[in-house]
């Protein structure tokens, strides 16, 4: 059955339209209470935080009154990284961990991430049953007044978020002397990141750190990456740590100013977990991953398997496969061996520990060489004309051209009303010929 409100990766869409209002934002709030609180082994608790947008301050309270009217005991964290909220959620026992964000997107968005009292995004078997009960008439879901739940705030949500990250790393890790330039996106990190790493002796220079409620990711963060690159060189710095709106994908630049993405890094932390025999299993990348990467693996004998596009689908095939490494080539990243979910500050830390003898972010990465990857975002009303005659055939038609020589990926966005044409070849121009095709189907 295909979920009605939740897509890859939450809920997410335009602010007041459809799914994105104070109204809805209730509902979900009732709904999720009214599942959660009947999970008896835990405190009938749920904790929220979110992003910097403005509109955010508007949907958090329609929120809190929706969990608070099933009954359920609200914690408010304010802006916070999405894994500080996953952390937090399994460390202070809650039921229900929500995050108010929409990610990468724009201001104009936003959405919801929920998390099990595992820390881990909740299953598409969970989110079905949370929708139906969205759907029920409120009153069947209202708690008694005697057990409406109560409303507190944690001020120290950031603090102790860094707490639980530092704790994954030997208690004399140092930064002294390095000189570190991170962009925030003005989002969730601008307070957890630059502090992060001055805690633990580099020089900071922080960008993205003033958010105003509609700065995120406006040409800044990991969607943006040539400004990290600009940063980096304007600094002299030895690293430069790029992250998105709610923290949980990190693009980087080394001291050259060469762009690190997603795959890049992975192929990194992978061989170096593999050189000191933390590595399990092997390695989860995606449909999106790079066939260079795919290749790297298949060099150094790890292990490579592809998941569904979007970190919750890595992470059930980390567990599936009892693998302790997976991400996706925009910088999602999951360490299992620390996190149940992408965390860029975390990322970074791991990356950072790998350089305190010296080593040059440079030396680190590019241990592969990309296959050239084309990715093409087309808008549209209606996401079904992938499944228009008129398109399957022109995907026929590219897939038997490019056949032995790269391959095409086309899919629907999981969170905008978008089609995404990716194709990967050495071939250039075959590879462009066979992205217009698809192109002219859907346009």
């Amino acid at each position: 059955m295909t979920k009605k409100y939740f897509g890859t990766d939450g809920i997410r869409g335009k602010v007041n339209q459809n799914k994105i209002n104070g109204e809805m934002f209730f509902k979900f709030g009732l709904a999720a209470g009214t599942y959660f609180k009947n999970q008896k082994k835990f405190k009938q608790t749920a904790i929220i935080a979110k992003d910097t947008r403005l509109s955010g301050y508007s949907l958090e309270p329609a929120l809190v009154s929706g969990l608070a009217s099933a009954g359920m005991h609200v914690y408010t964290l304010g802006p916070l990284p999405t894994n500080g909220l996953a952390m937090l959620t399994k460390k202070m026992r809650a039921n229900l961990g929500i995050m108010i964000t929409a990610s990468h997107n724009p201001y104009y968005d936003n959405g919801l991430k929920l998390f099990g009292p595992d820390g881990l995004k909740l299953s598409d078997k969970i989110e079905k049953k949370i929708e139906k009960l969205i759907d029920i008439k409120i009153v069947k879901n209202l708690s008694e007044p005697k057990i409406l739940g109560r409303v507190k705030r944690l001020e120290d949500a950031n603090d102790r978020y860094i707490k639980i990250l530092k704790k994954n790393f030997p208690s004399n890790f140092s930064l002294k002397g390095m000189k570190i330039v991170i962009d925030c996106a003005n989002g969730a990190a601008y307070k957890s990141g630059p502090k992060l790493f001055r805690s633990l002796g580099a020089k900071v220079f922080e960008y993205g750190a003033s958010p105003n409620g509609f700065n995120i990711n406006q040409n800044c963060g990991s969607t943006f990456p040539n400004k990290i690159k600009r940063l980096v060189k304007k600094h002299n710095a030895h690293i430069g740590i790029s992250l998105d709106g709610d923290a949980d994908r990190i693009i980087i630049s080394d001291e050259k100013g060469n762009i690190i993405d997603g795959d890049q890094i992975i192929a990194m932390l992978a061989t170096r977990w593999k050189r000191k025999k933390i590595l399990k299993g092997g390695v989860i990348g995606t449909l999106m991953s790079n066939y260079g990467l795919q290749n790297y693996f298949i060099s150094k004998k790890i292990r490579f398997i592809r998941a569904n596009v979007g970190d919750r689908y890595v992470k059930e095939k980390m567990q599936i496969n009892n693998f302790n490494l997976g991400g996706e080539q925009s910088g999602h990243i999951i360490l299992g061996k620390f996190a149940t979910t992408g965390d860029g500050l975390l990322v970074a830390l791991e990356v950072l520990f790998s350089m305190r003898k010296g080593i040059k972010a440079s030396q680190l990465f590019n241990l592969f060489k990309l296959t050239p990857q084309i990715l093409e975002n087309i808008k549209v009303k209606d996401k079904s004309i992938i499944n228009s005659k008129k398109c399957k055939i022109a995907i026929m038609k590219a897939e038997k051209l490019i056949k032995n020589n790269g391959r095409m990926l086309i899919r629907k966005s999981g969170t905008e009303p978008k089609i995404r044409i990716m194709g990967e070849s050495n071939n250039i121009n075959l590879l462009k010929n066979c992205i217009n095709i698809v192109k002219k189907s859907i346009n």
